[in-house]
Order: C-alpha cells, then structure tokens, then sequence
C-alpha cells in the first residue's frame, strides 16, 4: 500500500514539473510552480520558519528562502544567496532566480548531499566561493538542518579558523539536524577531519584535496549503524 502511494505521488510531482517546464512566463506555469513549491517542496512550512542563523558576522544559514523572504534578506543587507541544492530546474530554483534577479542579489550554486557524501570537487569549490563570494551572504538548502549546517561547519574551519569542536555545534538538534540519521555521514566527515588532523596538521583545503575519501567514509559510516 506505501509503495503504491510513493508510486502515485512521485507520478504526480512528475506531472506538475512537466506542466510548470522551465519557463515562468509561459501560460499558468507561475501557478503550477508556485503550488509545486508550496506542496511537492514543503515551502508551506517555511513560511514562519525560516531556521536562520548568523554564523558569523556577515554570514548566514537559512532554509529556502521564498521570494519574500528574499526581499527581506536584501533588506538586511544580503548581497550572496548561496544554494547547497544544486541547479536542477525544479520549482525552487527558478523561482529563487527569478526573485535574485529582480532583487539584485548574486545567486551561487554548489551541489551538497544530505544523506550522501558529494566528490571532493564540490567541497573545493565551495571554499572557493567562500573565499569569493560578497558579504553579507547567506547560504541555505531545503530545511536549512543538514546541508547548511555542514557547509556552515565548513565555513567556520575554512573561514574563521575554527576548531572542529566548535564547527560540530552547526550540525546540532538546533536546526533539526540527527546525527543518528542517515544525515549523519556528514558528522562523519567532521570526525574523520578531527582526527586526521590531529596526527598531522593541515588546512581544510589540503584535507579534502589529499585526504577526504567519501567512499570510505561512507562505508565506515554505515557499518557503525547497524
């Protein structure tokens, strides 16, 4: 009976996504996309809850933000949207273009997992855009638990010197973020830099260009879960 009614509704949100396309101007798509994003993308759910955060000073985390929330993210001075969702042409996406574009914010995108480990590829380029990218700026993914929290954890090691201790505490109950959910390979990741680390100090960029195996880490990860 689950299976019959994942199969009915992944059906269904294949069928707005078809009608909605990838062009906001074309006749209802604006509608069918907003529904989409209210709907099949939980943004009902974002409307007063937004899980945003100042990390440090100028750099924000956050959930999706709607085009509203933008708007009051210009307000606080914003200049950088960074999404973790990366740029599959869903409801969210084009409707975050939209709304930067109209709003004059810089819209950046990298590919992050909740529940998998990305290439190390992705990790670089997210300390590059860190190094890059114009504050204040806020960096977000759909709930703003796993995601963000990660790249948060990231940014305070990268950015702020942190130590892993203190950048662990970005990926907390707080922001609705379980380690003992399969979002937890991301806790992993900040376990496997803690202790590396400390036989043989290194920055997070030479960690991850010489050191970060998400195969392996992942592996470990999931044998110490069952």
């Amino acid at each position: 009976m689950f299976d019959l009614l994942k199969t009915r509704f992944e059906a269904f949100e294949r069928r707005m996504t078809r009608r909605h396309g990838t062009d906001l101007t074309a006749p209802g798509a604006r509608r069918v996309a907003l529904l989409h994003f209210h709907l099949m993308d939980h943004a009902f759910l974002r409307i007063l809850w937004t899980n945003l955060e100042e990390i440090a000073p100028g750099v924000w985390r956050s959930n999706h933000p709607s085009a509203a929330r933008l708007r009051r993210y210009r307000e606080m001075g914003i200049r950088t949207v960074i999404s973790l969702r990366g740029p599959r042409q869903d409801s969210h996406r084009l409707l975050e273009e939209e709304a930067c574009a109209a709003l004059g914010l810089r819209l950046e995108t990298v590919t992050l997992k909740a529940r998998r480990l990305v290439p190390r590829e992705n990790l670089l380029a997210l300390l590059d855009l860190f190094d890059r990218a114009e504050r204040p700026m806020v960096m977000h993914c759909k709930s703003g638990s796993d995601r963000a929290g990660f790249a948060s954890a990231l940014y305070l090691i990268h950015a702020e010197g942190a130590p892993v201790a203190r950048a662990r505490e970005m990926l907390s109950w707080r922001f609705l973020h379980s380690r003992r959910s399969k979002a937890g390979v991301l806790d992993a990741v900040l376990d496997r830099l803690e202790a590396d680390t400390a036989e043989v100090p290194m920055t997070l960029r030479d960690w991850i260009a010489s050191r970060y195996d998400p195969a392996a880490i992942e592996a470990a990860f999931r044998a110490g879960r069952r």
